[in-house]
């Protein structure tokens, strides 16, 4: 392990591997197929990033999580590793570039979403790749079985039959059982290896609490744990309501989630980590690859859609390993939210199908075409036009992603992009004749790097600051020396996407089928029965529930959850009630005693030895004499 170790010092700065991640990554450099099951926080990324740092040749990341593919190519670069990653919204020509420079630029890390694994364009270019390792991220998504399927994801087992002899390393943070051995059938693993860490979190209690008032009891939670928290909510409004509300209460906080800018995301996530925010509360879009050691509670307002997605939120609590808490804020009403989710989540097959219909008008795409278009798509204007309810809309749509017809993504926040489209040599004469440009230009070639052979991020506003001009102008600048050919300038776009996989067809033929449709539904249906009855259940210890569901059996009660400490309550009182019992009798052993000399001998709450006096009479233990005296009964 000496070289691995060395990589892991070198790059990332640690002086050992935590627990298991030695056993996969020697696993993987053994070239064996390998699935890994780490919680939250468990540092699941080092295992494919340091084998594949050794590896001769480029290592295939697949993701579903833009934002968090994003972060990692970033954070690679940070530490002076060549990593890129291609997605949903980047053209044809960004995609050409990128694939290009893997190629022939030394990358080690290709981070792509699986919806690109089928494009010819992707697979001419893979046949050519000296890849080394694929990893697969969120690997739960294979499975029809698992909490988020994804169909797309049924195609890495084809791009497996380009790539015969190289590795797979599947990750996932949550799979039950089932999910497992699915998961390394669908990736057609030889045979089975699974290296799974213990789900069990010693130093994380977990509560639910039943409340009319959500607030107030957050407040009090708030005021009672000190330390950094993650409060999680189910829509974007609310975010803010709650953060409003902790800050009119002296608790610091700031809202989060995915309609927000990057600038403001970056800048309250960076606010949080570093404690001058102390609460963020978030929609589920917060998390991902977060790395926060000193959580000290999560606390879900809202339930999520499964135990998995609780039990992944729960886990950001007390990464540092000391005493944390996550806690579920539960009421009736939560119950019939449930229920209405699930009417949400799966509109009825004729809806779907008018969403189709619709979609097709929205875009004027004609039956038999429409094929690789990629749209810009706003869905509350869509559902403006149309007059569609959002929720069950988006529903919709998805549905019809996992039915194969089209793509919807995740509403993108991306930046200006440019690339030199034309030879430095080319570039100069240009400049000599062009002075009104030269100026931009010079700072741009100043400001950033690879200009010519990879597509650089930029931002106008510091452009226009440095050259001391209006956003606008430099705008109008890009624009021009986009029309003269001298760049490629993609100004900046914060939008989802709608892309349609395969031609458009008659509405009446889209087929909508039972594993696609009934048994995700039955299976959503079992899921928040499952959460509904962590949440309501009052005898078994929150850990040993959560664990049992995810297939781990004789761990013992955790002794710190809500259950636990009030069995454990329960049995002191019974040991206190025994003692104030054997007491009476000792006493009574002696001579027949009046109350008040009885509280006198024993030593307790006369509302205690009241209570047991009572209890001993009514079962004929005891018995008071015409002297007023008790006395035992023979």
């Amino acid at each position: 392990m000496e070289k691995y170790l060395h990589i892991l010092k070198e790059y990332w700065g640690y002086n050992e591997f935590r627990s298991l991640q030695e056993d996969i990554i020697q696993s993987v450099a053994a070239k064996k197929d390998t699935l890994a099951l780490m919680p939250t926080g468990g540092g699941k990324s080092i295992t494919f990033q340091v084998p594949a740092m050794q590896m001769e040749g480029i290592c295939l990341v697949i993701t579903p999580l833009i934002a968090l593919m994003k972060d990692q190519v970033e954070n690679l670069k940070a530490r002076r590793i060549k990593a890129a990653a291609i997605f949903s919204g980047m053209t044809q020509e960004e995609i050409i570039v990128t694939l290009d420079n893997c190629l022939y630029g030394g990358y080690k890390f290709l981070y792509v979403s699986p919806e690109r694994l089928s494009t010819e364009l992707f697979l001419s270019r893979l046949k050519l790749m000296n890849v080394s390792l694929i990893a697969v991220d969120e690997s739960h998504c294979i499975s029809q079985w698992g909490y988020d399927f994804r169909p797309s994801y049924l195609r890495i087992a084809e791009i497996r039959e380009h790539l015969p002899t190289v590795p797979l390393l599947a990750l996932t943070a949550t799979a039950t059982p089932e999910v497992v051995k699915d998961i390394q059938l669908k990736l057609h693993f030889p045979k089975e290896n699974v290296f799974q860490k213990s789900f069990e979190r010693k130093n994380v209690a977990y509560v639910v609490r039943e409340v009319e008032d959500k607030n107030h009891l957050l407040l009090t939670i708030l005021k009672k744990v000190a330390g950094a928290s993650i409060v999680y909510v189910r829509n974007r409004k609310k975010t803010k309501e709650i953060a409003d509300f902790l800050n009119e209460n002296n608790i610091p906080a700031a809202h989060y989630h995915a309609g927000l800018t990057n600038q403001q995301k970056d800048l309250r996530q960076n606010n949080w980590k570093k404690n001058q925010t102390r609460v963020i509360v978030a929609t589920n879009a917060f998390g991902m690859g977060i790395d926060k050691p000193d959580v000290r509670s999560v606390i879900h307002l809202d339930l999520p859609d499964s135990l998995e997605a609780y039990f992944q939120e729960a886990g950001r609590a007390g990464r540092d390993e000391k005493k944390a808490y996550a806690i579920l804020i539960y009421n009736k009403s939560d119950s019939t939210k449930i229920k209405k989710r699930l009417s949400d989540n799966f509109p009825d097959k004729k809806n779907i199908r008018t969403v189709y219909e619709k979609l097709a008008h929205y875009f004027q795409v004609a039956v038999g075409s429409g094929e690789g278009v990629v749209y810009p798509f706003n869905l509350i204007d869509f559902c403006k036009i149309f007059k569609l309810s959002i929720l069950p809309t988006y529903n919709s749509l998805k549905i019809l992603e996992l039915a194969g017809y089209l793509e919807l993504t995740d509403e993108l926040d991306n930046p200006s992009r440019i690339l030199f489209t034309i030879k430095r040599d080319e570039l100069y004469f240009f400049q000599t004749n062009n002075a009104q440009l030269d100026q931009l230009i010079q700072l741009l070639l100043r400001s950033y790097t690879g200009l010519f052979t990879e597509y650089a991020h930029i931002n106008e506003d510091v452009l226009a600051q440095r050259l001391k001009q209006t956003r606008e102008t430099i705008y109008q600048q890009l624009l021009s020396l986009n029309r003269l050919g001298i760049v490629h300038y993609i100004p900046a776009k914060k939008t989802p996407f709608i892309i349609y996989t395969c031609n458009r067809i008659d509405t009446d033929k889209i087929q909508l089928n039972k594993v696609i449709y009934d048994e995700r539904k039955e299976r959503y249906e079992k899921r928040a029965e499952q959460l509904l009855s962590y949440a309501t259940q009052g005898s078994v210890c929150r850990s040993q529930f959560l664990l049992r569901y995810f297939g781990q059996t004789n761990i013992p009660p955790c002794q710190q959850c809500d259950i636990c400490l009030k069995k454990n309550e329960q049995e002191v009182k019974q040991e206190e009630f025994n003692a104030i019992t054997t007491s009476i009798k000792e006493q009574l052993s002696i001579k027949p005693m009046t109350l008040s000399e009885l509280v006198m001998r024993i030593k307790k709450k006369e509302d205690k030895l009241l209570a047991v006096i009572r209890f001993m009479t009514d079962n004929n233990l005891i018995m008071c004499n015409l002297e007023n005296k008790f006395e035992l009964k023979t």
